[in-house]
């Protein structure tokens, strides 16, 4: 089986073939002026195996949520963004380009191209954004951020979930991102079993409760919606910050803890 929690944002924790990963952690309430507006709070993710880090912009990759991990936790992260990492915390770093693999026990985690700005602001490095194939007991496919790119046709046809991005944290959404129809694009390309909705309905900016509101909280419902008509094919299944969903080995689905799936 294989287990996937939304915790918020783009991070996802992931329980395949006897490893645990978890995905760009921000396991804390705010990050300078933004804020978490849902999900779990004073988040306890254990001691994962490993960690793979997207890219390096401050909500992706959180120095402050990094030290609450264990230095024997293995760091994923695109060529160059190492440097961003707490000095000597870390005994394992391992800087991937795309296409390039490793193994984290049983799990095999491949580097994969991203169409997202990945400069870490304000003179951090200046990498590449990269999504990953993570293949345990399943092959799931984590989009980290981006826009559809013509690379992504290369992933299609043997997906089981797609970790999909669907909105952003303030109320705008500027280039290198997926609103919910162009993640329903994605969709159409990729052709995944099943596939969820992240970066989206988490964080906000303090004081911008009440500006664009619908931005923050309607993305996953308008992804569901659209990917009815564009991919018939795939199974939305609906989390909320905190919800998780199993993978058996049969392939169905279950979805906790609101069991919603269409």
């Amino acid at each position: 089986m294989t287990r996937v929690t939304w915790l918020g944002h783009s991070t996802v924790a992931i329980e395949t073939a006897g490893s645990n990963l978890l995905t760009d952690p921000v396991l804390r309430d705010r990050i300078g002026p933004i804020r978490r507006r849902s999900g779990p709070t004073g988040l306890d993710v254990g001691s994962p195996d490993a960690v793979l880090i997207s890219h390096a912009h401050h909500d992706h990759l959180d120095v402050t949520s990094l030290r609450r991990l264990s230095h024997r936790t293995t760091v994923v992260l695109p060529t160059g963004v190492g440097q961003a990492l707490p000095p000597q915390v870390f005994t394992d770093v391992r800087e991937l380009d795309s296409d390039d693999e490793t193994r984290i026990g049983n799990v095999a985690v491949r580097a994969v191209p991203a169409r997202h700005s990945g400069r870490r602001l304000p003179f951090g490095p200046a990498a590449a954004a990269l999504g990953y194939i993570i293949d345990g007991e399943h092959r799931l496919y984590f989009a980290g951020d981006t826009d559809v790119f013509p690379q992504m046709a290369e992933l299609a046809g043997d997906i089981d979930l797609a970790i999909l991005p669907v909105g952003g944290w303030g109320p705008t959404l500027r280039g290198g991102h997926m609103d919910p129809v162009r993640a329903c694009l994605a969709l159409a390309i990729l052709r995944p079993r099943y596939a969820i909705a992240v970066h989206w309905g988490t964080l906000w900016p303090i004081g911008l409760d009440a500006v664009r509101r619908a931005r923050f909280e309607e993305p996953a419902r308008r992804f569901a919606e659209v990917a009815q008509e564009v991919a018939p094919g795939v199974t939305v299944a609906i989390l909320d910050p905190g919800g998780r969903l199993d993978l058996r080995g049969d392939g169905t689905l279950e979805v906790w803890p609101t069991g919603r799936a269409g």
